[in-house]
């Protein structure tokens, strides 16, 4: 693994066509192999298509199911072990990626889900086209902790004990204590106090999000999805119609039901946006994956104006909006 704390690595558009952005990517190679795949805040770990996966000679694990947006049933794919994953100057040995059996994933090559830089602060500077990743602030007393994708396999013990460091005068020398491994208290240094608290339930972060005057609700943050609502949050605000025209496509196929809300004034952390027109359908499956009910997604038309700084460790995030940019 390559012995960094902070690493920097530029943003690639993904095109739709000759001038609308899909989204933006990282250029990832698999056991060598180069390829761009989407940075997806909404999605966990590495996903990639069989293509590259039988073209980096991906090792094939075990048999699993992939679930997301879309109302076609979840899709076959398999765990994969990859030896070598670079990103950037970083570099990863020993890693499991899913291997979804279809030729594209949502119309890419594959997806890098923001999780997997969960050890990192994460820094996706959409409008400078940069991913920065930096060390998180360190506990009192703890030590630095080792830098590793999310899913990377953990180490094999050797089986020994290492004898604890002496001193000069032959006695133990007192050694940083390491991260526990349970749950612990947020962390919040009084720089990252103007954080934005958000809401983590497994790789989904849902943030406190106001439409109108309606109480808070939850919202997903994903860089890899449209703006939404859904239908039951929108009519409390907003006229909602049928809209047999727009198709809505994710992990699972098409949507079979979308709407059209008229506009909404969506607030989050200190934003305030005016949406019209936009995009309705159903979340109750991802409400039940999450386990708690989502009313709604911030997606890529909203991100990609934002410098948007994760904390996964403490459950905070930072949203930086520069007009002049």
């Amino acid at each position: 693994m390559s012995n960094v704390t902070a690493a920097e690595t530029p943003l690639v558009r993904l095109m739709v066509d000759a001038t609308h952005l899909r989204g933006y990517g990282l250029t990832v190679e698999v056991n060598g192999k180069k390829s761009k795949l989407l940075l997806d805040t909404g999605a966990s770990g590495i996903t990639i298509n069989r293509n590259l996966a039988a073209k980096a000679a991906v090792t094939n694990i075990s048999y699993t199911e992939i679930g997301g947006v879309g109302d076609k049933g979840n899709q076959n794919a398999y765990v994969g072990l990859v030896d070598s994953l670079g990103i950037g100057q970083l570099e990863f040995q020993n890693c499991t990626v899913h291997v979804l059996e279809r030729r594209s994933v949502i119309g890419e090559d594959g997806l890098v889900g923001a999780d997997v830089f969960s050890a990192f602060l994460v820094d996706i500077d959409f409008p400078k086209e940069k991913l920065r990743l930096g060390e998180l602030p360190k506990r009192p007393g703890e030590a630095a902790a080792k830098i590793a994708l999310q899913m990377e396999r953990p180490e094999s013990s050797s089986g020994g004990e290492e004898s604890p460091p002496k001193t000069a005068e032959g006695k133990s020398a007192a050694t940083p204590q390491p991260p526990r491994s349970g749950p612990q208290d947020s962390y919040v240094v009084p720089e990252m106090k103007s954080y934005t608290r958000v809401y983590r339930f497994g790789h989904y972060l849902l943030v406190p999000t106001s439409i109108g005057d309606t109480p808070l609700k939850l919202f997903l943050l994903d860089s890899g999805g449209g703006n939404t609502i859904t239908p039951s949050a929108a009519a409390e605000v907003t006229k909602v119609s049928g809209d047999s025209f727009t198709i809505v496509k994710g992990l699972r196929g098409s949507v079979n039901q979308v709407y059209r809300a008229d506009q909404a004034v969506v607030q989050f952390g200190h934003l305030r946006q005016q949406m019209q027109n936009l995009v309705t359908f159903d979340l109750t499956r991802l409400s039940e994956s999450a386990g708690t009910e989502v009313s709604g997604i911030i997606g890529f038309a909203t991100l990609r104006l934002l410098d948007l700084k994760i904390d996964y460790r403490d459950g905070i995030v930072d949203f930086q909006y520069d007009a002049n940019r």
